[in-house]
C-alpha cells in the first residue's frame, strides 16, 4: 500500500477543533485535557490527512472508563495495541457512517482491513494518562518542530521519500520512520523540558 502525504492544509486545525468538542463532550465526566499533535499539528508540515489527538485523563484507572463512551459514539476501539501499550487507549474516527462498515472493536488475532480503513480514516485518538513520559513527548515533539523549521523539512522530506514505496502496511511505513522520530523525540523532550517545565 501506498501511504498518501499531503501539503499542509490550514483546515486539519478546523477538523481538530470538530472532534476536541465531540470528544469533551463525550468524555466530560473525566474531564480531559485534549491537544492536537502528529505532523497536521505542525503549520507548514507536509502530513498524512489523519488528525493525531492525544486525550489526557487524571488517572490511569480511567482509562478503560473511555470505551463504552467512545464506542457508542461511533470510534472504533483498536484493543489489538493494549498488549504492546498498556498505559494508552486508541481509538479512530472514521467518514460519515463508514464506522458501519467494520467491527466496532479490533482485537488481538483480528484482521485489520488497513487499506480500506485508510480511505475513510478521519484521526487517531490516543487515551493517556495527563503528564506521562508518552503523553509529553507528543507534545514536546510538536512543539520542537514548530521551532524547529530545519528538522521539520528533514522529516518532510524523509516522509514525501516513503511514501514513494509500496508498504505491506501502515505500521511498516511507520517503522521506517522509527530512526528519525526516535533520535528527534529525545532531542525535543530535552528541549521541552528545559524550556516548558520550569
Amino acid at each position: 500500500m501506498k501511504i498518501t502525504i499531503a501539503p499542509y492544509n490550514p483546515d486539519w486545525t478546523n477538523v481538530f477543533n470538530e472532534l476536541k468538542k465531540e470528544i469533551g463532550e463525550i468524555l466530560k465526566e473525566l474531564n480531559p485535557a485534549i491537544e492536537h499533535v502528529g505532523s497536521t499539528s505542525v503549520p507548514g508540515l507536509a502530513a498524512k490527512p489523519i488528525i493525531d489527538i492525544a486525550v489526557g485523563l487524571k488517572n490511569r484507572e480511567d482509562l478503560d472508563k473511555t470505551i463504552k463512551p467512545m464506542m457508542e459514539n461511533n470510534f472504533i476501539y483498536y484493543e489489538v495495541f493494549n498488549e504492546g501499550m498498556p498505559d494508552r487507549r486508541l481509538y479512530v474516527k472514521l467518514k460519515g457512517n463508514h464506522h458501519l462498515r467494520f467491527p466496532r472493536i479490533f482485537s488481538k488475532g483480528d484482521i485489520i482491513p488497513h487499506e480500506e480503513l485508510n480511505l475513510v480514516r478521519i484521526a487517531h485518538v490516543h487515551i493517556w494518562e495527563y503528564g506521562t513520559a508518552e503523553w509529553t513527548r507528543h507534545i514536546a515533539f510538536r512543539e520542537y518542530l514548530k521551532k524547529h523549521p530545519e528538522i521539520k523539512l528533514q522529516y518532510a522530506d524523509l516522509k514525501k521519500g516513503l511514501s514513494k514505496i509500496n508498504w505491506e502496511h501502515g505500521m511498516a511505513y511507520n517503522d521506517g520512520k522509527n530512526d528519525f522520530i526516535k533520535r528527534e523525540e529525545a532531542k525535543a523532550v530535552a528541549w521541552y523540558n528545559s524550556w516548558f517545565r520550569f
